[in-house]
């Protein structure tokens, strides 16, 4: 092989500030779209990402230029900075330290972009897979 080949996928879960529903529906797509300049700034594509308001799901690939640590900091680090320095100043807005990182295969791609984008609806109908649900 005359170059690297790399196929990383991973799934990332992380909450809200003592899980307080934080991520109201009037941020929501600035937080998506935020984590999303960010992971690109990194070389990570983003498949998937949503949540609800007390908690957020990723799906990227992953370059092997940068530590899963880095990625979630980072994507983290750049929301919540941008919520509290220039959305709304004057409110809390906080993630939680921890977060849970889950490898996904190529062929459960489609799965898990699907379960991640209808966050809302899993929780509403209890529909939910525990071990993505941190």
């Amino acid at each position: 092989m005359t170059r690297n080949f790399t196929q990383l996928y991973v799934h990332c879960v992380w909450a809200t500030w003592d899980r307080l529903p934080l991520m109201t529906p009037d941020i929501q797509e600035i937080i998506y779209n935020a984590i999303a300049r960010q992971c690109k700034q990194l070389n990570c594509q983003v498949i998937a990402v949503g949540g609800i308001a007390d908690h957020i799901h990723l799906l990227t690939n992953f370059p092997t230029t940068i530590t899963l640590s880095k990625l979630i900091g980072e994507a983290k680090g750049s929301s919540s900075h941008l919520i509290t320095h220039e959305i709304k100043p004057n409110e809390f807005f906080k993630w939680q330290g921890g977060y849970g990182v889950f490898t996904v295969s190529h062929s459960n791609i489609d799965q898990v972009a699907n379960y991640i984008r209808n966050q809302p609806q899993h929780h509403q109908q209890k529909q939910l897979i525990s071990d993505w649900e941190i």
